[in-house]
Formats: C-alpha cells, structure tokens, sequence
C-alpha cells in the first residue's frame, strides 16, 4: 500500500496536502517546526525535524513510508539533502515539487549572489533602508552593517537586527499593498531569496516600478533529482509508480 511522507512548508505542499487527501492517499505531512503556528493541513501531520539521515531512515522504515515528496522551501537544502541521502539509503522513491525561480524582467535592476554573506557585502552601507525578504533564519551576516532594516515575518518575533522595523504579515502579498509598503518605509533597497510563486512576488513588480534595486541570492545547488512544478505532476508520478510505470 502507497504511503507518503510529504515534507511540507510551502504553499504547493498544501495544494498537494489537498489532493492526496482528496484521493484517500495515505500520507503524513512532515514540518519543520520553525512556524509557532503552522497552517492546518488535511493529512496527519508530525512537526519537528528527524535527526539527519539516520534518524529520517529509521522513521521511513517504522512508518511503512514507500514514497518522499519534498515540498520544502527551495532555500531548505539541508532537508533536501538529507531526503536526497535517504532516499539513496532506502531505495525509496523520491521527487521534489519545487517551483519554478523568479527570472529577471524589462525594467528590473537585479544583483545575484550566490549567498547571504554576499547580498550583505553588496549593500552600500550608507544607513538607507534595507528590506529584508529573507525570512528569519539568516540575518547573522547582516549585523552590524549600517542601515535602517526592514522585516517582513509571518508571526510576531523579537528583532534579531538593530534599528530594525518588523512587519508581522502572511501572504499572499499584493502589488499595491507592497508599493505602498516600501513608500512608507523609505526602503531604497530589496535582499530577497530566490523562492520563485506568485505570493511575494509582488514585492518584487512594486521595486520594478520604483526603479529601486534588488539584490537576489541564487538557490542552493542539490544532487540530481527528479523534480516537477506543479502538484498535478506529483500525483501523475504518484500514479504512475503504482502501475509500475
């Protein structure tokens, strides 16, 4: 019997959260924990990590688990590495929903970097205003750089940064919302991950049209794995291992 262990975390992770439930899929919807309150999902779901390789081996093999999808953050390489190892350990088939990256536009004034130190080293360190679109677990390279920071959170936290302003808000984000947004602040800079979708993209059209700059931090690289976009093809590949396709 087909049992999944989807990692979840993203927004295409509960879309396919949906249909597996919809389709009397067994499965378990695995999160990470860094979310207090994460969204509800309709499949039974664990919160926490697994303790590396081993620790996800051994829970893949007590729970019966025959397929890993890894619906996790593109910027979450560490779980997706580890599913990847798992995965070779295990013999268990394993596919990644990862959406597509943002690609630069007509208009667009875009920085890449390969990493947080990086955007951070890029900034100009003039005291302006920085919007910080990077969640918040990588703000250690900013400290100490001189600039009025802006952050964006989904729940309510302490500021991890000096001089820092938080906005305590989930998205999906709007396009008038987020011009108004950066207006408000001053922000004469954007530092945002790579993660690609429609939800915070909008912070991204409003910078296009302030003509303001934006640093963008490139994906980490993985292992070669089978990956889709969309949800539809999980449940296609889903499908097709059944049959022995």
């Amino acid at each position: 019997m087909t049992r999944i262990l989807l990692l979840g975390g993203t927004t295409e992770a509960g879309q396919l959260a949906r249909l597996l439930a919809d389709a009397g899929v067994q499965a378990v919807f695995s999160y990470a924990g860094r979310t207090a309150k994460p969204l509800p999902q309709p499949l039974p779901t664990r919160i926490g990590g697994f303790g590396g390789v081993p620790g996800l081996v051994e829970y893949l093999g007590s729970q019966g688990i025959t397929h890993i999808v890894d619906a996790t953050h593109p910027f979450a390489a560490g779980m997706s590495r580890n599913a990847i190892d798992a995965s070779r350990l295990t013999g268990l088939p394993l596919i990644g929903l990862e959406r597509a990256p943002w690609v630069r536009q007509s208009g667009d004034d875009w920085t890449s970097v390969t990493d947080f130190e990086s955007a951070a080293a890029s900034l100009p360190g003039d005291g302006s205003g920085v919007f910080l679109a990077i969640g918040r677990q990588n703000l250690a390279s900013f400290l100490g750089r001189a600039h009025r920071w802006m952050l964006r959170f989904a729940e309510v936290a302490s500021h991890p940064l000096p001089d820092a302003t938080l906005i305590v808000s989930r998205g999906p984000f709007s396009v008038p919302g987020d011009t108004e947004l950066l207006r408000r602040h001053d922000i004469r800079h954007i530092v945002a991950k790579n993660a690609g979708g429609v939800a915070a993209q909008p912070k991204l059209t409003a910078a296009r049209a302030l003509g303001l700059p934006v640093v963008m931090i490139d994906r980490p690289r993985l292992p070669a794995r089978r990956v889709v976009a969309l949800p539809e093809q999980v449940m296609a590949w889903l499908h097709g291992a059944e049959r022995g396709v």
